[in-house]
């Protein structure tokens, strides 16, 4: 088994930070907090810290599983500040894409949509447009290009990852997050969220379940300098449903399949189901600023 693929435990640390101009009188928050276990990955430790004290804070599962957090903050405060520090093992298998070319594209969305074993909630989530990864002309047509019905299975997979990853240029601040598929698609540039999408709504265009999937990846600092405290980011990618039901994780940002390196938070339709933090808070200021710092370690 390649290193990539074996057992790795981590420590992330994650901080997010607000500072607002003047008091904020009341903050309700929506939260994504706590990693989620899956057949990859094991939460051996978690803890949450918010300044200020809330004075609501509760923990529920959203439709998908993830673990999605309320909060609600009454004192005034020109500071909040959410810190996670989560302990996880991981372990990927690697996905075996030579074994899935006995279908075609065509064939395995047929055979996903009659499957009786799958369930139709989860089937229909992630194949349905949402409100980011639309399905209109121009991203069918991108769709049709990139995965032809009579494409192997597994290379289209590595297609999907591969071509947007040689085709679109990464590039921080080129969109936001009211950036369209299809603006991207024109601009051919973006950054992990945006290629996510991409490739989430290639799948879905063609008939294959696909959902959008937040967390981190372990990352290595430049040759000849120490990895700084703080300077990694949240990523981004896709999960692709095949035959049977399984899952087969890949990275158009890194061109290549997930690994043991990826540490799930949480996944959904796209990012509005996953974001971090989102809300609404009160306040006669008008202007904030957000830090944001993330260290992902290894510590085996």
């Amino acid at each position: 088994m390649s290193d990539l693929h074996g057992r790795r435990r981590y420590l992330v640390h994650h901080l997010t930070e607000y500072t607002y101009e003047e008091d904020v009188t009341m903050s309700f928050g929506r939260a994504m907090l706590r990693p989620r276990a899956t057949p990859q990955q094991q939460v051996v430790e978690h803890e949450v810290q918010i300044s200020p004290e809330p004075d609501v804070l509760e923990e529920s599962l959203d439709a998908f599983g993830n673990y999605s957090h309320y909060v609600e903050i009454s004192a005034p405060h020109t500071r909040l500040a959410v810190t996670k520090t989560s302990t996880l093992d991981v372990e990927w298998p690697q996905a075996d894409l030579e074994a899935l070319n006995e279908w075609t594209v065509e064939r395995a969305a047929g055979a996903i949509c009659a499957d009786p074993q799958i369930d139709p909630f989860e089937r229909a989530a992630f194949s349905l447009p949402s409100r980011i990864v639309t399905l209109g002309e121009m991203e069918r047509g991108f769709a049709q290009e990139l995965l032809p019905p009579s494409m192997p299975l597994g290379e289209a997979i590595e297609a999907a990852y591969r071509r947007i990853y040689e085709d679109f240029t990464y590039t921080k601040g080129a969109t936001s997050v009211s950036t369209t598929l299809p603006e991207v698609i024109s601009s051919r540039e973006g950054v992990c969220q945006d290629f996510a999408h991409l490739a989430v709504a290639s799948f879905r265009a063609v008939g294959l379940p696909a959902r959008y999937v937040s967390g981190y990846i372990e990352t290595s600092a430049p040759p000849g300098t120490e990895k700084l405290e703080g300077s990694d980011a949240s990523h981004a990618w896709v999960s692709v449903m095949v035959p049977g039901g399984e899952w087969v994780d890949l990275d158009p940002t890194n061109n290549h399949l997930a690994d043991s390196r990826y540490l799930v938070t949480a996944w959904g339709r796209d990012f509005r189901d996953v974001s971090p933090m989102k809300g609404i808070i009160f306040t006669e200021g008008g202007s904030s600023s957000l830090r944001v710092g993330v260290t992902v370690r290894r510590l085996d």
